[in-house]
C-alpha cells in the first residue's frame, strides 16, 4: 500500500520520533545526554520503509526547543499520538512500523545510559509508549 504524506505530516513524524529521543536525553538523570541522543538518533536513521525515508530527510522546521522538559513534552507527546493516527488512516502496517521504530530508538537511547535506566528515564519511556498507544 502506498501512503501520501504532506510536508506537515512529515514534520509531525520527525517531531515525534526525534522528540522522543530528545525527551529521553533530557530525562537522563545523571547520564550523558549526548550518548542517549546519539544512540536514539542512530536507531531512527536505521528505519526502513516510508517512515525511514521521512526520518532520513533533512529535519528543518522540527521544534524541539523548550526551556523545560515539560515544554518539550507538550510538543512531542501529542505529535507521537498524531503520527500514529495519521499513518493508521493510510496504512496500519506503516503505523506499526513507526511505533516499532520509535520504541527501538527509545530502547537504544535507554541502553546508552549504562546500567539500569533511572526512574526518570523509565517514567519518560512509559509516557512515550502511552502516547504511541493513545490511538
Amino acid at each position: 500500500m502506498s501512503i501520501t504524506l504532506t510536508d506537515r505530516d512529515k514534520l509531525t513524524l520527525r517531531t515525534a520520533a526525534y522528540g522522543a529521543v530528545s525527551l529521553l536525553a533530557a530525562a537522563g538523570a545523571g547520564g550523558s545526554p549526548h550518548k542517549v541522543a546519539t544512540a536514539g538518533s542512530i536507531a531512527l536513521a536505521s528505519a526502513t520503509g516510508p517512515v525511514g525515508h521521512v526520518l532520513a530527510e533533512k529535519s528543518t522546521g522540527v521544534n524541539l526547543n523548550g526551556k523545560t522538559v515539560a515544554e518539550l513534552a507538550d510538543h512531542v507527546l501529542p505529535a507521537l499520538t498524531a503520527a500514529v493516527n495519521l499513518l493508521k488512516k493510510q496504512d496500519p502496517a506503516e503505523a506499526d512500523n513507526f511505533r516499532h521504530t520509535v520504541l527501538v530508538a527509545v530502547d537504544a537511547a535507554t541502553q546508552a545510559h549504562r546500567g539500569e535506566p533511572s526512574p526518570t528515564m523509565a517514567d519518560m519511556t512509559r509516557k512515550i509508549t502511552a502516547a504511541l498507544d493513545a490511538v
